[in-house]
């Protein structure tokens, strides 16, 4: 941060307080061409940013002094907090003037800040934008999307980040319906509080993207206010739910036939569900024993190795279809939408009995855990799944694996013998 430049005649309500009243501001010199000035009124003070290039003249109104009230950052400052303003101004003002941001029809908003953020993904092909642009108009726009970039500050950011956490959760809604229905958060769930807290986390990630691309875009003179604002600490905690291959099976049986296929290959392949939908005919190769991945979320293709059911579910599905035939298909031959897997997918999971009902987010689970729990190196898993580096797969599925550690523990520990003759450790009803 810059230095605070002191001024003995306006840095303190008592000096200000002996000054006269006059429309021209007490000036102080900040830089070359870059003052900040104290305008002393009838009904108390005001700063103000003046910028010289050349011949032409730049002013700001910074906001109202503490002459009276207490400094907030938001609305009353104090000389050094409107230094830190006025600075702001300086460099948003001179990357406009080098031709590094155009010239504003108006306040740049929080709201303009994300649309162009997200017309940009959309525009470099990025996935998940959808999800994204829906998460940002029912849960930052409301509370942010009026705030001008410029002036937004990290306490405002901190408070609409640390109110997400016990916001109630929006439920989906059917077709028609007049408003987004919600459901209230258990404060006394630790997991339903972590649950919230992680979505939190997720949406000021959101926020901070497109923060971040205006800064980039000279649109913003200074990323600090969101730079100083850190997610909540263990929120994203690995909590993973997957299929013992009992429950697989009776989830397989349960589901409609042509709904069948998608989830037989969710297991065998994990994929996502928007990959398999997309896989056409030639996309499989009976030869090496694979399929491929054509787009995944990280933009990049991978090839997943098929154990032999796989290949043989695989080679039963493209028997005698086209190289460019969806794989999948609905029974009227139409192909798979977004969201139409998940009302079959909870009916089935209710006739199979599973609680929570299973996803096509937990089918990917199953797949990881169970290699996991077999041993198989995360950097296979990470492979297989596409994720770009092991990171995230470490923290799903690392204590999953057959470690030193358990091996030893169990080796060495003795049997206490505290179970009675015939006695299982198992729940009893």
């Amino acid at each position: 941060m810059a230095r605070t430049v002191r001024n003995p005649k306006i840095d303190s309500r008592s000096a200000r307080a002996k000054l006269s009243e006059r429309r021209e501001p007490y000036w102080t010199v900040i830089s070359a061409g870059c003052a900040i000035g104290y305008r002393k009124g009838a009904k108390g003070g005001t700063w103000v940013a003046r910028m010289r290039d050349g011949s032409k003249q730049y002013y700001d109104a910074l906001g109202a002094s503490d002459d009276s009230r207490d400094p907030d950052g938001l609305t009353v400052f104090s000389f050094s907090q409107a230094q830190e303003r006025a600075r702001d101004f300086f460099t948003r003002k001179a990357r406009e003037l080098a031709g590094h941001a155009e010239p504003s029809q108006g306040p740049y908003t929080v709201n303009a800040a994300v649309s162009d953020y997200l017309a940009a993904r959309e525009r470099r092909g990025s996935k998940g934008v959808r999800a994204d642009r829906y998460a940002a108009n029912a849960r930052i726009i409301p509370e942010l999307g009026a705030i001008e970039v410029a002036r937004i500050t990290a306490k405002r950011i901190r408070d609409w980040h640390h109110g997400l956490a016990h916001a109630p959760k929006l439920v989906r809604t059917g077709k028609g319906a007049s408003q987004q229905a919600t459901a209230q958060v258990d404060e006394r769930d630790a997991e339903a509080i972590r649950a919230r807290r992680s979505t939190a986390n997720r949406l000021l990630t959101v926020l901070k993207a497109a923060l971040n691309h205006a800064f980039h875009d000279g649109k913003a003179a200074s990323d600090e206010p969101w730079r100083k604002v850190k997610p909540f600490r263990e929120a994203d905690a690995a909590v993973v739910r997957y299929l013992t291959p009992a429950e697989c099976l009776r989830l397989v049986n349960a589901c409609e036939a042509d709904f069948r296929d998608l989830v037989r290959a969710a297991l065998v392949t994990g994929c996502r569900y928007g990959e398999l939908v997309r896989l056409q005919a030639s996309d499989f190769n009976s030869d090496a024993g694979t399929v491929l991945v054509r787009q995944s979320k990280a933009g990049k293709p991978r090839h997943v190795a098929l154990t032999e059911e796989g290949q043989q579910l695989f080679a039963a599905l493209t028997a005698g279809r086209a190289p460019r035939d969806l794989i999948f298909t609905r029974s009227d031959g139409r192909a798979w939408g977004v969201s139409h897997q998940q009302r079959p997918l909870v009916e089935a999971s209710l006739q199979a009995r599973l609680e929570p009902p299973a996803t096509f987010h937990i089918l990917r689970h199953t797949y990881a855990s169970l290699l996991a729990m077999r041993g198989v190196p995360m950097g296979v898993i990470a492979a297989q799944l596409g994720h770009s580096d092991t990171r995230v797969t470490e923290r799903h599925y690392a204590h999953l694996a057959p470690s030193y550690v358990s091996q030893t523990v169990r080796a060495a520990l003795p049997a206490y013998g505290i179970l009675g003759t015939g006695e299982s450790a198992a729940p009893r009803g």
